[in-house]
């Protein structure tokens, strides 16, 4: 089982969910995020003060599948949420120790489904 988190741009939301789920990952979580990267942030100038804006805002997408679903759930997010330019996101995948649904108390790949 494996931990894939991704930190994509917001307007690339509802393509990766929707590869994602042509791909057969039904199962994500999606949470708002402020970072900042290679890209560093940008300056905004508003009433004559110039801000420096350095963390972007970005969405974190958290998927737990089996093994068998690891490169294609990657696939799904990277062809989906890729633009070429800098600030597309970065995928980190982990090693899920553990996995318990708790309405029927299944374990381990039945769990995540």
């Amino acid at each position: 089982m494996k931990l894939v988190i991704a930190y994509i741009r917001p307007e690339a939301l509802q393509s990766v969910k929707a590869a994602l789920t042509e791909a057969q990952v039904h199962r994500v979580s999606v949470t708002n995020a402020l970072g900042c990267g290679a890209q560093k942030g940008y300056s905004k100038s508003y009433r004559g003060a110039v801000n420096e804006i350095n963390l972007l805002k970005k969405v974190r997408v958290e998927i737990a599948v089996n093994d068998d679903f690891e490169q294609a759930t990657i696939d799904a997010i990277c062809g989906a949420a890729k633009t070429g330019n800098i600030g597309d996101g970065k995928i980190f995948v982990m090693p899920l120790e553990r996995c318990i649904r708790i309405r029927t108390g299944e374990e381990g790949d039945d769990a995540i489904g």
